[in-house]
């Protein structure tokens, strides 16, 4: 199946389902504290995309219970929300969901912390992110898919970080995984070109200690197979002819992330 070009139509309904997505992570985020269950996220969550009149992508998703993913600690992704799991004071939890207006689909996730984390956890979280945009250096038309791929691989591994080599990145569009798939290490070959029209969803997956994973036996959950801490990034990026646009932030944030892409 050939990786899909997005018309101007198509762009600008993944840019609004974009926008929303940044602002239901944005609103989320805000509401972490201790005590609260992983099924509250989900409740909070889903709320809130239903009120900006879109539906949750995940929710029943090839099965998936819930309308978005919440991993602590050492899950890595597909953190199944409980009502008896019990978010605690360190803790960090990764929150993955998407969107759908109008037919099309916008990915991301964020990990934070839950009131104050140890600075072990907050380098995680902090470089975990940084590896996004060591990524989204090379998500321009004429360069090559894997040079994503590469540069998100050498940034965690020069702190000594394990980067998941299980799960990737994927393309989105009307679908939620897409072609082309999108590892985060470095890969024998280039792969393709990047054209304008892409629509990419860049995802590092890194653990302070190794990259193995174990899956669960509830068939969804991800996690590390030495018990250590893993944090998540994720944003959908539209290939431009002027270079990279985040599509899944809201524009506050893309002004602010800027400048980090710039400075990484």
């Amino acid at each position: 199946m050939p990786v899909s070009i997005k018309s101007a139509k198509e762009i600008e309904l993944m840019r609004t389902a974009g926008r929303i997505l940044g602002r239901v992570h944005e609103e989320l985020a805000r509401e972490i504290v201790p005590g609260m269950s992983t099924w509250d996220i989900n409740r909070i969550c889903e709320e809130l995309i239903r009120s900006y009149g879109c539906i949750p992508s995940f929710l029943n998703y090839e099965g998936f219970p819930a309308s978005v993913c919440v991993s602590v600690n050492d899950e890595v992704v597909h953190g199944i929300p409980s009502k008896k799991r019990l978010l605690k004071e360190g803790d960090i939890v990764s929150l993955d969901t998407g969107v759908i207006y109008k037919g099309y689909q916008s990915d991301a996730a964020r990990t934070v912390g839950v009131g104050a984390v140890s600075k072990q956890a907050a380098d995680l979280i902090e470089r975990t992110k940084r590896c996004f945009f060591a990524g989204m250096q090379y998500a321009k038309a004429g360069m090559r898919l894997f040079d994503i791929s590469a540069a998100i691989g050498d940034y965690a591994h020069h702190y000594g970080y394990g980067v998941v080599r299980d799960l990737v990145g994927h393309g989105i569009g009307r679908n939620m995984h897409e072609p082309p798939e999108i590892p985060n290490v470095r890969q024998r070959f280039r792969g393709m070109r990047l054209r304008p029209g892409m629509t990419l969803a860049v995802e590092p997956m890194i653990n302070i200690g190794t990259w193995r994973v174990n899956w669960s036996t509830n068939g969804w959950t991800v996690t590390t197979a030495d018990g250590s801490l893993s944090a998540h990034y994720e944003n959908t990026i539209l290939i431009t002819h002027s270079g990279p646009e985040l599509l899944s932030v809201t524009e506050k944030e893309a002004e602010n992330l800027n400048q980090m892409y710039l400075a990484v």
